[in-house]
């Protein structure tokens, strides 16, 4: 993961960008990834762990009519993470990630690591996917984290 933290704190800091992370089921991975790396201030602006729907909302203004119609794993609901992360920060570049880790919580719809990724760029489009990822809790949450970044950089690298 690091290798993927340099890369994309390169890219940040080449196109004079901050990233901000909005995450759910990793619990700050991606931030704390981000973090690790020297000098990452230049580059990383804030990061949201929004795990209950209520700090979806209160802090990132997903709402709950999202919530209640998709679900917190939706990529709806990461888009308006995305969005929200964004226009709560000082960034350029938000991700966010909302999913199942497991070992419960899954269902016949959405199965456990089952995950969904948004991206939003300041002054630009926003997209959304979903994963599904295979293994224990740890296995999905790095993942997830993982996929976050790469997402983040593929963006960045389409938009420099």
């Amino acid at each position: 993961m690091q290798d993927l933290v340099k890369q994309l704190s390169e890219e940040l800091r080449t196109q004079g960008k901050m990233l901000v992370t909005a995450e759910s089921c990793t619990g700050g991975m991606v931030a704390s990834a981000m973090t690790d790396l020297a000098g990452s201030s230049s580059v990383f602006e804030r990061g949201f762990v929004t795990y209950s729907n209520e700090a979806k909302q209160e802090l990132i203004n997903v709402s709950a009519d999202t919530l209640d119609q998709f679900g917190a794993v939706s990529e709806q609901t990461a888009t308006e993470m995305a969005q929200g992360a964004l226009k709560n920060s000082h960034a350029d570049i938000a991700v966010s990630i909302t999913g199942i880790a497991g070992p419960d919580g899954g269902s016949d719809e959405k199965p456990v690591g089952t995950v969904c990724f948004g991206v939003s760029v300041k002054n630009g489009a926003t997209c959304s996917s979903t994963e599904r990822f295979t293994g224990s809790r740890a296995d999905v949450r790095d993942a997830s984290a993982k996929h976050a970044l790469t997402l983040a950089l593929e963006t960045l690298s389409s938009h420099s």
